[in-house]
């Protein structure tokens, strides 16, 4: 019985990597190393989620813990939920993956993602957990009369998830004129995710007129062919029905992509610059910097120093964002994605509370997305190959793959970048070359491509 946490979480294919004996066990070690009295749950559209749920509150409640199924919401609204009620909380979700594969996201009582510490110690307490004829490397305890009556209950509260949208229908409140007198047309595509069970009431209550697509989940249909990895059939709506621009969510809604009126996307990166700014020229981005992921594009550090704005780079995940965040007293952060966190409003990336700090933003200044996001930033051409290995691998161990990155960066000098890394998701190394032009990105990262398939496939 294993399981390891990565960038976001722990994630596996549904009922072969995440069992609920697993899971199970894994509830039971949760609340073993969170000693806490009462724990909630949630859960994206995912059909896997309710069994999943119903595994780890049992384990929980074995231990001792009250449980509080709040049902299907994004994962930012459990965050808020959990920071707000000061309890401890599980969102099962795979994010942006397919409905196969699912995961589970611990967020401590704070509201945020546990430290690397905390999730160490439920792996090893879940390796020394004897379940169901699976012994770990510690003997079962013995029974006593205590483990028979100190047990958890488990309830269900699925209207707790209307405190986040008042919360941020409130965080509006100061723009609903501007907002409602803006004629701004939007289309949002949910992904057929959670953005479904708040999202139509939200915008409804903030005044902007919204139309929606893949919002009918049917526990398969989650991020297929939709949402914010798959920004196609909304950009296609967008430019039909002339709307001002589009919102692309991801399955559990703690990121958000958008699209402009003419059917361009515009990334994480893009809206981070264009919050600072703004943030920047009305006085409130105190002090002047940005934390973002190695993954950011070039243009976003070209262009926020050019305007005085510090920018701090991480290892790539939102939890570690989150963490240059707090070391530097800053205000905003995020991913290239479309993880953006509005520290003195959220404790994690939230696609809904950017939506709408987003429209804001255009209401008050009247332009357009597209005209805003050329006015910002230059992009430079990025390419990302994602390369299938068998195992996880480390770059560091390979004389071969550090020539050939070597050689890379001399290659590009000052006007490029070079970025090779193993996912902490999936079994793939990430190539990601940003150069002048995009023949020259091409070229670049097809080389490494080359070196390590050679190397490791």
């Amino acid at each position: 019985m294993s399981l390891r946490f990565g960038t976001d979480g722990l994630r596996g294919v549904a009922n072969q990597d995440l069992t609920p004996e697993l899971v199970l066990g894994l509830g039971k070690a949760v609340a073993r190393v969170i000693s806490d009295n009462v724990f909630l749950i949630g859960r994206d559209t995912r059909k896997s989620g309710s069994f999943l749920q119903a595994a780890l509150s049992a384990g929980l409640a074995s231990e001792g813990l009250d449980v509080i199924d709040v049902g299907v919401l994004p994962t930012p609204a459990l965050a808020y939920l959990a920071s707000v009620l000061h309890m401890p909380a599980a969102m099962i979700s795979a994010s942006h993956n397919q409905y196969f594969d699912n995961g589970i996201k611990l967020l401590s009582q704070a509201g945020m993602k546990l430290p690397d510490t905390v999730e160490r110690a439920i792996e090893d307490e879940l390796s020394r957990i004897t379940l169901y004829g699976r012994t770990g490397t510690a003997e079962s305890k013995p029974a006593s009369e205590n483990d028979f009556h100190n047990v958890g209950s488990i309830s269900q509260d699925l209207f707790l998830k209307d405190r986040y949208v008042d919360y941020l229908t409130g965080l509006c409140a100061a723009d609903a004129d501007i907002v409602a007198n803006s004629n701004l047309k939007i289309v949002c595509d949910f992904a057929n995710g959670a953005a479904v069970s708040v999202g139509k009431n939200l915008f409804s209550r903030i005044g902007v007129e919204a139309e929606f697509i893949a919002d009918e989940p049917d526990g398969y249909n989650i991020n297929y062919k939709c949402g914010s990895t798959y920004l196609s059939n909304l950009a296609a709506k967008v430019v039909e029905t002339k709307a001002s621009f589009g919102l692309a969510f991801d399955g559990d809604a703690d990121r958000v992509l958008a699209i402009d009126e003419s059917g361009k996307d515009i990334d994480g990166d893009q809206l981070m610059v264009m919050f600072a700014l703004d943030m920047q020229k009305r006085g409130i981005l105190s002090p002047p910097g940005v934390a973002v992921t190695v993954m950011s594009n070039l243009g976003l550090h070209k262009s926020l120093r050019e305007y005085g704005i510090e920018v701090i780079s991480t290892q790539v995940g939102d939890k570690y964002v989150l963490d240059a965040i707090e070391a530097n007293n800053l205000l905003i952060g995020g991913e290239q994605s479309g993880h953006i966190i509005f520290r003195n409003m959220a404790t994690t990336g939230d696609g809904l509370l950017t939506s709408i700090m987003l429209i804001s933003l255009l209401a008050r200044t009247g332009e357009s997305l597209g005209s805003l996001a050329d006015k910002v930033m230059t992009k430079y051409p990025q390419v990302l190959i994602n390369v299938p290995v068998s195992s996880p691998v480390s770059i560091d161990k390979s004389v071969a793959c550090h020539e050939a990155i070597a050689e890379a960066k001399n290659t590009l000098g000052t006007d490029g970048r070079v970025l090779v890394r193993p996912s902490g998701t999936e079994p793939v190394v990430r190539v990601m070359v940003e150069a002048v032009t995009r023949t020259m990105a091409d070229q670049v990262a097809n080389n490494l491509v080359s070196v390590i398939e050679r190397e490791f496939v």
